[in-house]
């Protein structure tokens, strides 16, 4: 009998209940696939198949396809309880998104399948995507809030036409899963989730308790915690942290000095007076107009530090701009932008932020005063409503915002330049987990999977499942990347 066949059969099990239960039905058999990851660089062999689900819970709601994608473990006494990702943005497709850090996973799939279920309006799951409204780092667009509210509110009219927008929110993503789980006959799940996959991961504890068997949940967001009000505050931490690191570093602070108030001086100037700059788009080779203000370069700082070999590069970029050489920041930000394009189906972006947390901007502590301070200014708190002012809001558990506590074996990670999921959410998060240990890694950004040695540790942990007696000493000898002292790269 073949795999696949094999594998269809054992799908087909408990077909009934799942059903009877909530809808589900297999659309597509398990076939032969490839997953590549969003700049078409690398790809994987995998197994696809389709799952059709109603799209809410509506009399007559019509019903939308889910791509479910498998990488098969190499034992083939395999353990039964696959490793499940859940991807952030939110609005990130899952199996782009583990293309790009498969290798990773390399030693825990040697035991355990890897099951990559695109999250519903993401990836190759009815994705709600904005691209044919504007492209993201073109001439064509500032990256401005204006401009991304009037993106944003052209979108919705195109989407809105064909879906339901409220039907795109945490809360039916988790009940997705759990459809997904049944049909395909799986007792327990390992939970790995990455920044806003960690807020699906949490829920999706909360309401199936009984099916995790382990969390690893990498960048956390607490149930608790309203996104939106703190990002430009702790996106301005993990900046002054990178240039207190240029500071400390004896080649950094000799070639490029004060980078905090350069980067100061040229956020101004930027302001005052933006710059256009005529450039080969550092992708497809094209010549690019791209207009560079203090939007852009906040951009750029933005997604510089979210991982530490790109925030190495961010001392030269902001000198060189600083004494007029323009084209190295334009390059970046053709690169960040349109990775985020690429990357985020921002219809799907939307439905989760407008639905679950820009309605609770009220009650949350914002800081004026700080936002105003930081390079990002006030920016997602005055955007982030003006986009959600018409969006439709969706389906939201009444428990969905109370701290998740459980006694699932759980390992939290965290960097301690996170600018976006600093690790203070994790303690939080830890607090009311009775079996779970958090890994701070001193000066890693965003996401930790990637980081030397932590495919070892994310193997054992997934194997004993005793976060306590887990040995993570290798994560200790961790290496700062150097910093680009020119364009040739870092100093030999």
């Amino acid at each position: 009998m073949s795999r696949v066949l094999f594998w269809v059969l054992i799908a087909l099990l408990p077909f009934a209940r799942a059903t009877a239960a909530d809808g589900a039905r297999l659309a597509k058999a398990f076939s032969p696939c490839r997953l590549t990851d969003p700049l078409q660089l690398q790809s994987i062999e995998a197994e696809c198949a389709e799952v059709s689900i109603a799209e809410s819970d509506a009399a007559g709601a019509r019903r939308i396809v889910l791509s479910v994608a498998r990488v098969p473990a190499i034992n083939r006494r395999k353990q039964v309880d696959p490793i499940v990702l859940l991807a952030g943005g939110p609005g990130q497709g899952v199996q782009q998104t583990f293309t790009s850090v498969s290798r990773m996973f390399a030693r825990a799939g040697r035991e355990r399948d890897i099951l990559l279920l695109d999250q519903r309006g993401t990836g190759r799951s009815n994705v709600l995507s904005c691209e044919p409204e504007g492209r993201l780092g073109t001439s064509t667009m500032n990256f401005d809030t204006a401009a991304f509210v009037r993106l944003s509110a052209r979108c919705e009219q195109r989407l809105a036409a064909s879906n339901d927008l409220g039907a795109y929110t945490t809360s039916r993503a988790v009940r997705d899963l759990e459809a997904v789980r049944a049909l395909l006959g799986y007792e327990t799940l390992n939970l790995y989730g990455g920044s806003y996959g960690t807020r699906v991961a949490q829920h999706y504890a909360r309401r199936y308790p009984q099916r995790v068997r382990s969390m690893v949940l990498d960048g956390v967001v607490a149930p608790q915690t309203v996104l939106g009000p703190r990002i430009a505050i702790d996106a301005q931490a993990a900046l002054d942290g990178v240039w207190r690191l240029c500071a400390a570093d004896e080649k950094c602070r000799k070639a490029f000095g004060n980078v905090a108030e350069k980067t100061r001086q040229l956020q101004a100037a930027l302001a005052r007076s933006p710059q256009r700059v005529q450039i080969a788009h550092p992708q497809t080779s094209r010549m690019e107009s791209v207009e560079l203000g203090a939007e852009q370069l906040a951009v750029v700082l933005r997604f510089g530090t979210y991982d530490p070999g790109f925030a190495a590069m961010l001392p030269l970029v902001v000198s060189e701009a600083a004494r007029g050489e323009l084209r190295p920041l334009a390059s970046l930000y053709l690169l960040v932008t349109a990775g985020v394009q690429q990357a985020i189906a921002m219809g799907m972006h939307n439905s989760v932020i407008c639905s679950e947390d820009v309605p609770r901007f009220a009650s949350a502590t914002i800081d004026r005063a700080a936002l105003g301070a930081s390079y990002l200014g006030t920016a997602f708190v005055d955007g982030l409503p003006a986009i959600c002012g018409t969006w439709p809001r969706g389906l939201v558990d009444a428990d969905f915002h109370a701290p998740l506590v459980s006694t699932i074996p759980t390992l939290l990670l965290s960097g301690t330049l996170d600018p976006v999921t600093p690790p203070g959410d994790a303690t939080r998060v830890a607090a009311n987990l009775r079996n779970a240990r958090h890994l701070v890694i001193k000066g890693s950004a965003h996401g930790q999977i990637a980081i030397p040695c932590m495919d070892r540790v994310l193997a054992e942990f997934v194997d004993t499942i005793d976060p306590k007696a887990l040995d993570a000493k290798c994560l200790d000898r961790r290496m700062q990347p150097p910093f680009w002292l020119s364009i040739a790269g870092p100093a030999p």
